[in-house]
């Protein structure tokens, strides 16, 4: 993540300042630029997506956005996987998405990139939890691995490929296994 700005801002402030691309949070009065998705990111962020919507959204449970920006209890984060359930997505006046989601997701996950810190995107998944959030996955592609961090609990890490990822009560019977999830990552497996 790279900083931009070293004198704090405040939230209105930073929304004045252009969007970029990749997207800016703002957390603790800094703005912070994530890092560029590269194969192994893109590849399991768009994964997840149409795997969790296809279990939920025909239904009207929930709905998995990629890179949604959420502002609320003083910062503007941007998980690389906000899931709303159906209820709690933010409408305009003619009933349409609205642009802003001034609240926690449901459920967020972040995928960690090459460079990333670590402690940044925990920090933001915890700053959802605590607004809120019923479920936080932290997905490291390189060492394999998922910690999982359910509401008022532990956090609970997830590295043999037959372990089953817990998921938010909103998802039913849904099942993903960490060999799945990481099976994404070889072409031939999908």
């Amino acid at each position: 993540m790279v900083q931009i700005p070293t004198k704090e801002l405040t939230l209105a402030e930073f929304f004045d300042l252009p969007e970029t691309q990749p997207a800016s949070e703002y957390i603790n009065g800094q703005v912070i630029q994530k890092p560029m998705p590269q194969g192994k990111h893109s590849t399991i962020q768009g994964e997840l997506i149409t795997t969790v919507n296809a279990e939920v959204k025909p239904q009207r449970i929930a709905w998995a956005f990629p890179e949604l920006r959420c502002t609320f209890a003083g910062r503007s984060i941007v998980p690389d996987i906000a899931v709303f359930t159906w209820n709690r997505i933010p409408l305009d006046e003619q009933g349409d998405i609205a642009n802003v989601f001034a609240t926690p997701p449901d459920w967020t996950i972040e995928i960690l990139s090459p460079d990333q810190s670590q402690t940044k995107v925990i920090s933001n998944i915890l700053h959802c939890l605590n607004a809120g959030c019923q479920m936080g996955w932290l997905i490291d592609p390189t060492e394999k691995s998922v910690l999982a961090y359910p509401a008022n609990q532990q956090p609970r890490i997830f590295q043999e490929p037959d372990q089953v990822l817990p998921t938010p009560e909103f998802m039913g019977d849904f099942k993903l296994s960490v060999g799945e999830l990481f099976g994404w990552l070889k072409p031939g497996n999908i």
